[in-house]
């Protein structure tokens, strides 16, 4: 059974967190919660309340197969702010895990140098797209793009199709299409 941590900063996206979270426990995939700032406690961008399992800065890194950055404001700017989310992100990378990252969370990944040559989509904010490919990315402008191990969704729209993805890379494509047809998705 695969592990992945999602990273949830204060200001995430909730609904991009939580359908990924969702989505893989569906799945089969074990997802711990990481809360990054030091408080387990998150309020979202549309002030939700939120416990996460853990503190980013406590878990042991070596036990999960892939990292998670859901988007939002000022979700996104805490976690490409965050040591702890550039180095697993780029250690994942590094190592051939999975790094997938939502809305305006790709622009994070274009700042730690993990674009660099791929095919990624973010946000459709001008500023958002410009960071990605200043990062080295092509923007496909696609609701989901994946390019070896690297996912990146658009924005809350797609994050059902974004956490069906990264299930199929992380529990297989029949895990992933078990979870699609028993929530009815028909995208």
């Amino acid at each position: 059974m695969a592990n992945a941590v999602i990273f949830f900063a204060q200001g995430l996206e909730e609904c991009e967190g939580l359908v990924t979270v969702d989505i893989l426990r569906r799945a089969g995939v074990t997802v711990t919660v990481a809360a990054v700032g030091g408080s387990v406690d998150i309020v979202s961008s549309h002030g939700v309340r939120i416990t996460a399992d853990a503190p980013a800065e406590g878990l042991d890194y070596a036990a999960f197969d892939a990292a998670i950055l859901p988007g939002g404001m000022p979700g996104t700017l805490h976690l490409k702010a965050d040591a702890t989310v550039r180095r697993v992100c780029t250690d994942y990378a590094a190592a051939g895990k999975t790094v997938a990252a939502i809305c305006a969370a790709p622009s994070a990944l274009a700042a730690f140098g993990l674009l660099r040559g791929k095919n990624a989509t973010v946000y459709p904010g001008a500023d958002l797209i410009a960071a990605l490919q200043e990062g080295g990315a092509a923007y496909t402008a696609a609701p989901v793009t994946q390019d070896g191990r690297i996912i990146t969704g658009e924005a809350l729209g797609a994050a059902i199709p974004f956490a069906l993805c990264v299930a199929a890379a992380l529990a297989g494509p029949e895990a992933a299409a078990k979870v699609k047809a028993s929530i009815v998705d028909k995208t």
